[in-house]
């Protein structure tokens, strides 16, 4: 499989999984809350308002990431931008976790669904990463 279908795929799987993550904060809030294996009451109380509002940045990032997909090479400002809200929201849970409003028991937690993302599409926004990844082969 050719290296930019490979991105393409990761950057695809990522926008459903957001999309996804933001149609159930919008339309569940409080069970999303509950129930999304992230340890979500040691942040406090719910706010189902702020879910919802955070539920439909995830559905408009989500969407503009899989748009981005289908040309890279085309899309880079609308990608920068998403990657943008991936990595400062992996940055404020890394904060919160290091001044001690998380438990360390978040490095763990978090990793898979909000730092391995943001690290990734961190990465992958680097210039010379985005060139070797969209280059037509």
């Amino acid at each position: 499989m050719p290296k930019q279908q490979i991105v393409r795929s990761f950057v695809h799987i990522v926008g459903i999984a957001m999309v996804a993550n933001g149609l159930w904060m919008v339309f569940r809030a409080i069970e999303w809350f509950f129930n999304i294996p992230a340890d979500m009451p040691a942040t406090g109380e719910p706010n189902g308002h702020l879910i919802r509002d955070v539920g439909f940045a995830y559905i408009v990032f989500g969407f503009a990431l899989n748009w981005c997909a289908v040309q890279l090479d085309r899309r880079r400002p609308v990608f920068l931008m998403v990657t943008f809200f991936m990595v400062a929201h992996a940055l404020g849970h890394v904060a919160e976790i290091m001044i001690g409003l998380l438990p360390p028991s978040h490095w763990w937690i978090d990793f898979p669904l909000v730092l391995l993302p943001g690290l990734s599409l961190g990465l992958l926004a680097i210039p010379g990463v985005w060139a070797i990844a969209v280059q037509q082969e």
